[in-house]
C-alpha cells in the first residue's frame, strides 16, 4: 500500500507536462537556443506546476478540495476547469512562438481529456486525471517520434511500464474503477493523436 502511495505521489498528473516538455527538448534534433530553451522551461514550470501547485494549496486551504488526489466527483469539477484554462494557455504560447509549435500540441492535447474529464464528471464518472497524464505523455512520444523519424522504442517501453504501475496503484488504492483507469489512459493517447492529426491535415 505504501509503495503504491508513493507511485501516485510521484507520478502526479501535476508533474507530467514539465517531463514532456523536458524529454522534448532533451529529444528534439533541431537546434534550439539555448537561452531560448531555458526561458520556455520556466515559464512551463511556473504555468504547469508551480501556479497549479499553488492553486491547489488554496482550494485545499480553503476546505473545497480533501486532497492533492481531488477524489470526489465535485471537487474535480473547479480544479479541473482551471487546469484546462492553464494547458490551452500554454499550449497557444507555445503555438504562436512557431519555434516549438509541435509541443503545443502536447498541451492542446492534456486541454482535449481534460475536457473530456469534466464532461464525464457530470456523468458521474471520474475518469483517472493520472492514467490520462501517462497515455498523453506516450501519445506525444509516438507522434514526436515519427514526426522527427527517431527510434523511441526503450524510451515508450519505460513509459508503458510506468503507466502499468501507476493504473495498478491507482486501483490498489481504490481511486478508481478498472473502468476509470483504462478510460483515463485511452483518452490521454487518443487526445494527442487528435491534436497531432489536425495540425497534419491543416
Amino acid at each position: 500500500m505504501k509503495f503504491s502511495k508513493f507511485i501516485s505521489y510521484f507520478f502526479h498528473p501535476i508533474n507530467f507536462p514539465i517531463v514532456g516538455s523536458i524529454l522534448y527538448f532533451l529529444l528534439i534534433p533541431e537546434y534550439i537556443f539555448k537561452p531560448l530553451e531555458h526561458l520556455f522551461l520556466v515559464v512551463i514550470l511556473i504555468g504547469t506546476y508551480l501556479f497549479p501547485l499553488f492553486l491547489l494549496i488554496l482550494l485545499k486551504n480553503f476546505k473545497m478540495i480533501d486532497s492533492f488526489h481531488m477524489v470526489t466527483i465535485e471537487e474535480r469539477k473547479f480544479p479541473t476547469l482551471l487546469f484546462i484554462s492553464i494547458s490551452f494557455t500554454i499550449g497557444i504560447w507555445l503555438y504562436r512562438s512557431t519555434i516549438i509549435d509541435i509541443l503545443s500540441l502536447f498541451y492542446f492535447g492534456y486541454g482535449l481529456v481534460l475536457i473530456c474529464s469534466y464532461i464525464f464528471l457530470h456523468y458521474k464518472l471520474k475518469i483517472s486525471l493520472h492514467t490520462s497524464a501517462i497515455g498523453g505523455l506516450i501519445g506525444f512520444i509516438i507522434y514526436f517520434s515519427f514526426y522527427y523519424k527517431l527510434n523511441l522504442i526503450i524510451l515508450l517501453s519505460v513509459l508503458f511500464l510506468i503507466s502499468g504501475l501507476i493504473a495498478s496503484s491507482r486501483l490498489r488504492l481504490q481511486a478508481h474503477n478498472s473502468s476509470e483507469v483504462f478510460l483515463g489512459f485511452v483518452f490521454g493517447v487518443v487526445s494527442q493523436f487528435i491534436v497531432y492529426s489536425i495540425y497534419y491535415i491543416i
